[in-house]
């Protein structure tokens, strides 16, 4: 198979993500899959091996669940891609969509009780909210605020509803308050200033109120087991190193450890009888997600760099196949790099053929869509198509988990606040002079490559390192903060004030030395920006000063727009910008010489 043939296969492999099972019916079950082009939400009957796509959307369905007696899926429907819609909810084996009567707004979270409740969580302009939807009745908002909260989940009886919130001002270490169906405050866990408390999920049993969460008071995210009624904590330590995640066993008497260290994961069993911590055999190489069945054994979702997905169990079976399984990769190599701020982790991929030292491409991730999450907010050994990709083109690919990424303690991840955008690049540098100094990159050949925050990155390196990088590749970047801040989610303003220390009315300074259009009359290497109108959480159009300002100048930028793409599937656009994206980097350094 030609290198072509074979980055492109990969993309076109069919992908699922871990099912996840109906509580009280576990052979119910719903996934994601993009086996139609585009990520969708599919039904699988466990018992009779039969699978139905729930959803066919153009611009596929980012969010799905089963309620826990299995009797219906619910899934999110946006309008146009703008991720603004309702929930609705259709039987399991089929039947009309049931949607919410609530007005449409962001995402905020779902969560669901035996008895058919939900509560759900939506953002607008008019803040954060979030309602309570019992069968047959209108829904009733339990809370609302002008700062960001979402739904974390709701007890199985559906007594207690779980919201982590950022009522004091920082989204970044939210605080828990858990609240009854009346909307009355039970507790409120809050470990003050630079401490996030995130939630987990209640205990999976009838009438147990216990409710898993992460705590940053030692400098990372470890488990805590809390009971909100008696106030209760029991903080679970791990003589590991690295991050740590939690779910629960069926049974409520154990925990589901899944332990992140330099990009890889490893799966452990906590007693919460004993303390005993036991390893789970897996690949080496990286899980997604994880989860315990009720006859104890863990189904988890694996790959490595070299290795494509895969839907694994403990007991050694595969669980679920999307079909053809794409061509493999190249393994990586580890780094570690002295840098401004202390040593930095970086992956390198190397092409299979040619010689040192390489054209390279550092790419880097988009960060702002981390931001909520754990320690997924890294650069890690997961099989990813864009790499491999470059790799097949003979590139070597470098990833820096510079500061401000997860998984390396809570100091690093927040050490850009403040200082944003710059911080960051000044590791990338510090990586970027050990490759060239080590012979394994050709400093006439890099190219900076992101999408999102990492494209916001490389307009900015571009403006501010503009003698070191021969070409940039920025897909849906921003490229001024505060012309994004006036038109994005309120999640995402939430994260903006808590990075830059308030709105772009209160902190202005810190908004435009972190914005790529301040230095855009600094850029001197050619430049590829992939955007396009239907990417609404960055809008496109907020691109049109930036890329003027480069023409008024002089300088070589292309754009490629994807909007004008109508009814091309989700997956067949990423190819197109990955081919638009080789072939830009390739005749950028050609026309170097």
């Amino acid at each position: 198979m030609k290198a072509e043939e074979r980055w492109q296969a990969r993309f076109r492999a069919p992908r699922v993500t871990l099912p996840t099972w109906a509580r009280q019916a576990p052979q119910r079950a719903v996934y994601r899959g993009n086996a139609s082009g585009t990520w969708e939400i599919y039904a699988w009957d466990r018992s009779s091996g039969r699978t139905r796509q729930v959803t066919d959307r153009p611009h596929g369905t980012r969010y799905g669940a089963i309620d826990p007696t299995g009797r219906w899926i619910w899934w999110f429907g946006d309008t146009d891609g703008d991720r603004q819609g309702v929930w609705s909810r259709q039987p399991f084996h089929g039947g009309p969509d049931e949607p919410l009567d609530m007005p449409p707004g962001h995402p905020g979270g779902l969560a669901l009780a035996a008895d058919g409740t939900a509560a759900v969580g939506r953002s607008s302009r008019d803040g954060f909210e979030i309602l309570l939807a019992r069968p047959g009745d209108e829904p009733v908002t339990l809370y609302r605020h002008h700062e960001y909260a979402v739904v974390a989940d709701m007890s199985l009886d559906g007594s207690l509803i779980a919201v982590t919130h950022s009522e004091h001002g920082d989204a970044l270490h939210p605080a828990v308050r858990v609240i009854r169906a009346n909307g009355r405050v039970v507790a409120e866990l809050n470990d003050g200033p630079g401490r996030g408390v995130t939630c987990g999920r209640f205990a999976p049993v009838l009438g147990d109120r216990r409710l898993l969460v992460l705590h940053e008071r030692r400098g990372r995210r470890e488990p805590l087991v809390w009971d909100p009624v008696t106030g209760e904590q029991r903080e679970i330590w791990l003589r590991v190193r690295g991050e740590i995640s939690a779910d629960w066993y069926d049974d409520g008497r154990a925990l589901l450890i899944l332990h992140h260290r330099r990009g890889r994961t490893e799966l452990l069993r906590y007693d919460l009888t004993g303390g005993g911590l036991t390893p789970i055999a897996s690949p080496h190489g990286v899980i997604e997600a994880a989860a315990a069945r009720p006859d104890g054994t863990v189904e988890y979702a694996w790959s490595s760099a070299a290795h494509p997905p895969v839907i694994r169990s403990s007991n050694g079976n595969v669980v679920l196949s999307p079909g053809r399984t794409p061509p493999p990769s190249v393994p990586l190599e580890d780094i570690d790099v002295e840098g401004p701020g202390g040593r930095i982790h970086a992956l390198v991929s190397r092409p299979e053929r040619g010689a040192a030292p390489y054209p390279t491409v550092f790419l880097l991730r988009d960060r702002l869509a981390d931001l909520f999450g754990g320690p997924g907010g890294q650069d890690d050994d997961s099989f990813q198509p864009e790499v491999a990709a470059w790799v097949d083109g003979g590139f070597a690919v470098i990833r820096v988990n510079h500061r401000g990424s997860a998984g390396y303690g809570s100091a690093w991840r927040d050490a850009p606040r403040g200082d944003v955008g710059h911080v960051e690049l000044a590791d990338v540098a510090a990586v970027r002079d050990w490759a060239v100094e080590r012979g394994l990159a050709d400093p006439d050949r890099l190219v900076l490559a992101g999408t999102g925050w990492g494209g916001c990155l490389t307009l900015l390196a571009l403006g501010t390192q503009p003698k070191s990088w021969a070409a940039g590749i920025a897909a849906a970047p921003i490229a001024d903060h505060a012309a994004a801040y006036e038109e994005e989610a309120e999640c995402l303003r939430a994260a903006h004030r808590a990075l830059l220390g308030g709105s772009p009315a209160e902190v202005p300074d810190r908004y435009a030395a972190a914005s790529p259009i301040t230095y855009a009359d600094m850029v001197e290497a050619p430049l590829l920006i992939i955007a396009g109108d239907d990417d609404l959480r960055r809008p496109a159009r907020r691109l049109d000063d930036y890329v003027r300002a480069l023409a008024e100048r002089g300088a070589t930028v292309s754009v490629y727009r994807h909007d004008a793409e109508p009814g091309t599937p989700m997956v067949e656009r990423r190819v197109r910008r990955m081919a638009a994206s080789i072939d830009f980097a390739v005749r950028s350094l050609r026309a170097r010489g």
